[in-house]
């Protein structure tokens, strides 16, 4: 049996398919919801969920929460004298969970599927997935939180016999993440068209928010306040948030140096401070139409994820945002885990349930790093040049080629990137590649780089010098990949046919071999109208992205036969200007 996970930055949730349904697993104290937080006594007991949350506010300095922020980061939290990183304290959650699943499933669990945020890069996913194998699980995938979301509401509505073919945009704000997906759900083919997101934007925001308020109103200095008040009141301040689901006027309270301090507010004041937390939610949406070229009502559901969606100043943002009522009738805390246990039930191809294909995007842009051109035409190092692009269809492959930059250079050095960082240092580095090339003068040499990645989480990077045709790879495997060395060599092999450069394929080449004979043909004005076609086309075929090529080479083939006729006149009319003797 294999577990569906929600590994949250304020609640985690474990469940599992059976009898024909979704089942979310309760804890050992009858609850669904597992807070994501761990505290540690003098005695070294971990404790983890509620009763680590009651600890926080008698001993907050041994306790910990938000930690899931801190993913794939060398951030270190220290708990009665010993050192934790994020993926530590995240397996203590999910020991738990493990714990609690086969409590109440009456058997040993050692499988999982774990979901993420969508934007969650490389190093944050293999954090994750080592934190799932601390807490004794075999992480049969890592699934990104708005497609297992989707899948719960996809699977429900091809249960109620509603259309097929769905838009989704899906809006998950959590406790600490926020995910905007848009995906096509098409029978059994959900297909993830984008995502975007902000991985430190989240309830805890809006939370944060009133405690500032609070602060600011009273003008408390922190420093000189203990750390037990101060937790106490941000606690406060997570109980006020949510009395903004019934009330439309709260009373925010907490005593500060012996005296009782009250602040009432109204939801109206609450909405005018958070205006700050709204710009940055429309940017993650905007992004997602954009990178999906996709207009605002060509969406057919808005859908509702993660608790902080519960809040009604949430909801109407987000409806007024997108000019329609979002779409909530799955619980917000429970979707995405229902999704992560449909996917398990999938992989266990479990009869009851039909199988969902899905296919993915990639989140960050993959790249290297390069020279360009700067003022004074000077060459400068260390910028980025993204060879995938984010949020292109995959399986993907593109190439590259890159010349020598300096007099008898020796070697050249690819480094594999992830990220968006106009600066090669501020993406990720995935690995690198290092080839020898021929002493000769800047320019004269060059490599061809291609990358290939997989919606296995595979991605493999040749490089060939030109010159000798010497030429070496790496597969690089994410840590929701389950291939070994030999099945991602075999699997990368499978997916030969997409490393063959759009200009080589054979439908392309036939047709700037048309375009070629043709402008040899031409005369006159016609010459530069081929050229022109021809160039635009080519530039497309350069750029290797699919979709634009089949609809470029459509319009390239009838703007080819509407020249062909132009040409066939052209030659009528020539033939008419001939005297008839000279016949």
């Amino acid at each position: 049996m294999i577990l569906g996970i929600d590994l949250g930055t304020t609640n985690s949730l474990v469940a599992v398919y059976k009898e024909g349904d979704v089942t979310v697993i309760p804890n050992r104290l009858g609850s669904l919801l597992t807070p994501s937080v761990v505290s540690v006594d003098a005695e070294g007991t971990i404790y983890v969920g509620e009763t680590a949350l009651e600890r926080k506010s008698t001993d907050p300095a041994n306790t910990v929460s938000v930690f899931k922020r801190a993913m794939g980061t060398e951030r270190i939290y220290e708990l009665q004298g010993k050192k934790y990183r994020a993926e530590d304290l995240s397996a203590f959650v999910l020991r738990s969970l493990k714990e609690d699943a086969e409590h109440y499933l009456g058997c040993a669990v050692e499988e999982a599927v774990i979901s993420v945020p969508a934007y969650f890069n490389d190093r944050q996913r293999k954090a994750t997935k080592k934190a799932g194998e601390l807490a004794g699980l075999k992480v049969e995938r890592i699934i990104n939180e708005p497609t297992a979301a989707a899948i719960a509401y996809g699977i429900d509505q091809r249960a109620e016999d509603l259309e097929d073919e769905v838009r989704y945009l899906v809006f998950d704000l959590g406790g600490g993440t926020l995910d905007v997906s848009i995906l096509e759900l098409d029978d059994v083919i959900m297909e993830v068209r984008s995502v975007a997101g902000d991985n430190f934007l989240g309830g805890e925001d809006f939370t944060e928010v009133l405690y500032r308020m609070f602060i600011n109103k009273f003008e408390i200095n922190e420093a000189e306040v203990p750390l037990k008040t101060l937790t106490h009141l941000k606690r406060q301040a997570e109980k006020a948030k949510k009395e903004f689901c019934e009330k439309d006027r709260i009373v925010l309270s907490a005593v500060i140096n012996e005296e009782s301090l009250h602040m009432e507010l109204t939801l109206k004041q609450y909405e005018e401070a958070c205006q700050l937390l709204f710009e940055r939610i429309k940017k993650p949406i905007e992004r997602a139409l954009r990178d999906a070229r996709i207009r605002l009502e060509d969406i057919d559901e808005v859908v509702l994820v993660g608790g902080a969606t519960k809040l009604p100043l949430i909801r109407r943002f987000v409806g007024r945002l997108m000019g329609r009522p979002p779409k909530s009738n799955i619980n917000p805390d429970e979707a995405i885990v229902m999704g992560a246990a449909l996917q398990a039930a999938m992989k266990e191809r479990n009869k009851d349930i039909r199988e969902v294909v899905l296919t993915d995007v990639c989140p960050y842009s993959l790249g290297t790093d390069t020279s360009i051109r700067g003022i004074g035409d000077s060459l400068e190092s260390g910028y980025f040049d993204p060879i995938i692009e984010r949020n292109t269809v995959i399986p993907a492959s593109r190439t590259r080629k890159y010349w020598t930059v300096k007099d008898n250079q020796r070697s050249v050095c690819v480094d594999i990137l992830q990220g968006e960082s106009r600066l090669a240092k501020g993406n990720l580095k995935l690995g690198s590649i290092t080839m020898p090339v021929p002493p000769r003068p800047a320019g004269e040499e060059s490599i061809t780089v291609t990358f290939t990645y997989d919606i296995n989480a595979l991605l493999e990077v040749i490089v060939k010098v030109d010159s000798t045709e010497v030429t070496k790879k790496v597969i690089i495997k994410g840590e929701d990949s389950i291939y070994d060395d030999a099945a991602a060599e075999a699997r990368m092999a499978e997916l030969a046919h997409l490393k063959v450069h759009p200009r080589d394929q054979e439908e392309n080449k036939l047709l700037l071999l048309k375009a070629e004979r043709m402008y040899e043909e031409a005369l006159g004005d016609l010459r530069p109208m081929i050229n022109r076609s021809l160039m635009e086309f080519e530039a497309i075929l350069d750029a290797q992205k699919p979709d634009d090529i089949v609809q470029a080479r459509t319009d390239f083939r009838q703007a080819l036969a509407q020249l062909e006729e132009l040409m066939e006149d052209q030659l009528r009319g020539d033939w008419l200007e001939f005297p008839d003797d000279e016949w």
